[in-house]
């Protein structure tokens, strides 16, 4: 099966072109998400007046595939964690639409 090849030829390409920018995306371009043992990328598509955002996420390259997708409102945000054990804070990653932008961030650790 060459599906599951091609998406991730298609996934770290488009992290490869994101990784450029500190934060601030802009339609169709890729930004690499790293939660530790599980990465992928995240990119949005204008649509009426938000974003659709699409994340998708795997655990090493034989990992299934996980696609998020979320449309966004201007000050609206989603964030992406992935938990661990009691004691340990999650990683996380926030999605914000801040005004006419999106911002992709890692939300700092606290404990």
């Amino acid at each position: 099966m060459f599906i599951r090849p091609s998406l991730f030829a298609f996934i770290f390409a488009l992290a490869a072109v994101g990784t450029a920018k500190a934060d601030r995306l802009r339609p169709m371009e890729g930004r690499k998400i790293d939660l530790g043992a599980v990465s992928g990328v995240v990119y949005y598509t204008l649509e009426g007046g938000g974003f659709r955002v699409v994340a998708t996420l795997a655990q090493g390259e034989g990992g299934t595939p996980l696609r998020i997708e979320a449309v966004l409102a201007p000050g609206q945000s989603l964030r992406l964690s992935i938990p661990h054990e009691r004691g340990v804070a999650a990683e996380t990653v926030e999605i914000r639409c801040r005004d006419d932008r999106l911002l992709v961030q890692a939300v700092p650790v606290t404990n």
